[in-house]
């Protein structure tokens, strides 16, 4: 079946307007109406290296990324692979610019460029990559508080 253009950028538009219903969702109905520019997004360290290409850095926009729900623009240096790793609770990936993966240890990657969305599951070991030759940027969404659990070597 030939996939057209049309409906490629359709498919995109649809996931991308699930993904914000889902992070208009988490958002509390007590909180203000508020627009953040991209420039005015404070991006800082997370801890979470690769030990050859640099850190991770979050930008959190709403929510508190250490405490609980959130919604967190996450920088990925070019060529960064994550070590194995999971986290406590699920959380939702969009790809806003690079071409990422993420996956099982050991998996073939499947290329997620702009536009694409992934769903972790809490728990679950997995690698995460940025492929392209530029940094990455992601928007994560989680019910939870974000937080790095090494998976030891066996």
């Amino acid at each position: 079946m030939k996939t057209s253009l049309k409906s490629l950028f359709i498919a995109t538009t649809a996931t991308l307007v699930a993904v914000a219903s889902l992070v208009a969702f988490a958002a509390s109905d007590n909180q203000p109406s508020v627009n953040v520019p991209v420039t005015k997004i404070q991006f800082g360290p997370t801890g979470v290296k690769d030990g050859k290409t640099g850190e991770l850095l979050a930008g959190p926009v709403y929510g508190n990324l250490g405490k609980g729900p959130h919604g967190t623009f996450i920088r990925m240096p070019a060529g960064f692979v994550s070590p194995v790793h999971n986290h406590t609770g699920a959380y939702w990936g969009i790809v806003i610019s690079g071409v990422a993966a993420n996956g099982l240890p050991g998996a073939a990657d499947v290329e997620l460029p702009a536009g694409s969305y992934w769903y972790q599951k809490g728990g679950e070991a997995h690698v995460t990559k940025c492929l392209a030759g530029h940094e990455c940027l992601f928007f994560i969404s989680q019910d939870t508080p974000f937080d790095y659990v090494a998976v030891p070597k066996k």
